[in-house]
């Protein structure tokens, strides 16, 4: 029988001196008790495990049975006695065991779990790890963060539950598991507080540090990609639990105001690669941009904060976390990066917002990334809030600084949409240089000029792919016609009648031969796709056209000559409006010449 075999070796063992035990005997004792627990004799290897006469063996010899005292407590369902005596011997080996030992045992089942089996694994062994890690007298610093940092290492290849019916399933435990390790950190946390509490210079920075570590790790994974928002139906969000508690074990051990205000407090070890460091750095943005959507949008620890900080202060801190969250893809971190720079931003009042800001790098790179989820992102409620967004951003700029981002997004947006939307602004901004009292020097005058020169041009000239450039040249022209009427000649606040030899130049007399070529080889395509029509319909009526210099899929000749029609449509309204411009322009022109004679 198993256990006879068990109890033979454990009397050989104890006539020795702890010293004197061999690697044989602890093989022959793990195969022994391994043996009991695979044949259903849990009950009395607990026996055997608790007799004082056993005590010597079993603290040297003891950590051996963790791994196959975890097989068979996920071997025997959850209402057994079995179950419940291999628990049982679970924590009779955590009070007993040499604790080094012990501790080595728990991280290496912890390292060689994996798949679904991951949570289960450390949940079963946090209360054990963290009994022993209380035991721990030397290195005891170290021992906590490489036990929270294998615990991290194996949860992140987890997927993130995201949707409501998502975290209410839990499949693979990730939520329960999470809230589960902050309440092992937390004896460590205390131990901090404790010791800081004692002395205001407190030194042993060691276990302080490692749970910041765990912290960060912890923001990056799995709060900046986990959904944070109020669910309906869950009293209890567990990621929003979560979160809370990280905030509060920051706020205990005095490093939550400092990492939010003063972000190079947190200490990187020196990698000599290169690439290392770099993805050190990057995780560190990460989590330093998760904990500032966690305080100024979710408002988590709002209590702590110190309501001294300007709201530009405020934005000034967290555009680089902004920056971070809007260059990355997925979903639910792009989301957060809107929020908190949407927050930021409400908290201002309109114009409020200096130019000199737009000095920082960042402030020029955010609407840059702006303008790239405006036209690139799949998602279209993020495309449509990214437009929301920058044009919040722009009305809180001062006069000064709305002119500089007007001139940066025009050369760097690539996008006619985009350059559309600006000159609209533009547009907005002129109307109310002149229609109010003050002086507004950089949106009339020689500024304006400046800026109008890079607003009423062609690209490429006459060549310019108008189909394309479509948004871009009816803002354009709008805007011109709104000059030409609000602006009389006389007066020429804005300056447009000073620089319009250089707007017919540059702008309306290739705008009006680029009209008439793309008209011309538009209806010249519409003539030959009917002529074909019957060709066509003979044998194949699928073929392929090619619209602003992209290929167009394979359409019918029907389909082709509607794509054919819309464009000209388009060039019809592009030379209705320019005609409207010339007749204003001569029109005005006119009455001036003949007030002179």
């Amino acid at each position: 029988m198993a256990v006879d075999e068990l109890q033979a070796i454990i009397q050989r063992c104890q006539i020795l001196e702890e010293a004197d035990f061999k690697g044989e005997d602890f093989n022959l004792f793990q195969v022994a008790g391994q043996k009991c627990l695979e044949d259903g004799y849990a009950a009395q290897l607990l026996e055997v495990i608790q007799n004082e006469k056993n005590k010597v063996v079993i603290k040297n010899m003891g950590w051996n049975l963790i791994s196959p005292l975890v097989r068979c407590i996920f071997m025997y369902k959850q209402e057994d006695d079995k179950r419940e005596h291999c628990l049982r011997i679970l924590d009779q080996l955590a009070q007993l065991c040499n604790p080094k030992e012990l501790f080595l045992g728990l991280l290496e089942q912890i390292e060689q779990t994996s798949g679904e089996q991951v949570c289960q694994t450390v949940m079963l062994l946090l209360q054990p790890l963290q009994t022993v890690l209380l035991k721990l007298q030397n290195k005891k610093a170290y021992s906590v963060g490489l036990s929270l940092a294998m615990i991290m290492n194996q949860l992140t290849p987890l997927p993130v539950p995201y949707t409501k019916q998502q975290i209410q399933e839990d499949k693979l435990g990730l939520c329960q598991c999470c809230n589960a390790v902050v309440d092992f950190a937390k004896p460590f946390v205390n131990e901090v507080v404790k010791n800081m509490e004692k002395s205001s210079e407190y030194n042993d920075m060691e276990l302080k540090e490692e749970l910041i570590k765990f912290c960060m790790k912890s923001l990056k994974y799995p709060l900046l990609t986990a959904q944070l928002e109020q669910l309906e139906g869950i009293e209890e969000h567990p990621f929003r639990h979560f979160a809370t508690e990280i905030i509060d074990i920051l706020w205990n051990i005095r490093e939550l105001i400092p990492l939010v205000f003063v972000p190079h407090k947190v200490k990187s070890p020196h990698w000599e690669n290169e690439e290392f460091a770099d993805v050190e750095r990057k995780n560190s943005a990460d989590s330093l941009a998760c904990l500032s959507y966690l305080m100024f949008v979710q408002h988590f620890g709002v209590e702590y904060f110190p309501v001294v900080f300007s709201p530009s202060y405020l934005l000034l801190c967290n555009m680089t976390h902004i920056e971070v969250l809007l260059k990355r893809t997925e979903e639910s971190v792009l989301s957060k990066g809107l929020d908190l720079l949407e927050s930021c931003l409400l908290r201002m009042e309109d114009n409020s917002l200096l130019h000199p800001y737009l000095e920082f790098r960042v402030f020029i790179n955010v609407p840059q990334d702006l303008v790239k989820i405006m036209t690139l992102c799949p998602i279209e409620n993020m495309r449509k809030k990214s437009l929301n967004i920058l044009q919040l951003f722009i009305d809180k700029f001062d006069t000064e600084g709305k002119y500089t981002l007007f001139r940066c997004l025009l050369k760097t947006s690539n996008h006619a949409g985009v350059e559309g939307y600006i000159i609209k602004n533009i547009k907005d901004q002129i109307h109310l240089a002149l229609t109010k009292e003050y002086d507004n020097v950089w949106f009339t005058g020689h500024h304006l000029i400046s800026l109008l020169d890079l607003v009423l041009s062609l690209p490429e000239g006459a060549e310019t792919d108008l189909l394309q450039n479509s948004d871009r040249i009816m803002a354009s022209l709008n805007l011109l016609r709104y000059l030409v009427i609000k602006d009389c000649e006389s007066d020429n606040q804005t300056g447009v009648w000073t620089t319009l030899g250089k707007v017919k130049q540059n702008f309306l007399k290739p705008l009006r031969v680029g009209l008439n070529m793309s008209k011309a080889h538009y209806e010249a395509e519409i003539k030959n796709k009917k002529e074909n029509r019957k060709e066509a319909h003979s044998c194949n009526p699928v073929c392929s056209v090619t619209v602003s210099g992209e290929k167009m899929p394979a359409m019918t000749t029907g389909m082709q000559l509607q794509v054919l029609h819309s464009a000209l449509f388009t060039f019809d309204l592009i030379e209705s409006v320019l005609a409207r411009v010339e007749e204003l322009i001569e029109g005005k022109t006119k009455a001036v010449m003949d007030e002179n004679s």
